[in-house]
């Protein structure tokens, strides 16, 4: 039997109310707890995320590499270019910018907060080069 029944990413930012506005908008989630400090919310995969308040939060500077080695989630999708669009609309930025001349297999993004995660349209088969 696990001991562990469940386990939950957490982001730490000043506004955990707007970004986790961000997020279930991106990942079309729904909120399933809140207080004045922490909202948690879950995806139709079963994924959750929460964000709590840390008015000291610094947003990583990923991909510079004097603050670099940081946590980011992976987000699977079926196309990059719509998912581009959404994270822009909803306030997100590139942090990946690559030639331009063709698709990618993925993308770097941060979301409002500054917080880095990257899309994907498959699972790499080998290591990451750089």
């Amino acid at each position: 039997m696990a001991l562990v029944k469940a386990g939950v990413v957490v982001l730490d930012c000043a506004e955990p109310e707007k970004l986790a506005v961000f997020y279930k908008e991106l990942l079309a989630a729904e909120q399933t707890d809140a207080t004045a400090n922490r909202v948690e919310i879950k995806g139709a995969d079963g994924f959750r995320l929460a964000f709590r308040r840390d008015v000291n939060a610094t947003p990583p500077s990923w991909p510079r590499p004097e603050n670099s080695l940081q946590a980011h989630i992976d987000f699977v999708v079926e196309d990059l270019d719509a998912v581009e669009r959404k994270v822009v609309e909803l306030g997100g930025r590139p942090l990946e910018t690559k030639d331009v001349a063709g698709p990618f297999e993925e993308r770097g993004y941060a979301d409002p907060a500054g917080h880095s995660f990257t899309v994907r349209l498959v699972t790499p088969t080998a290591p990451k080069q750089g």
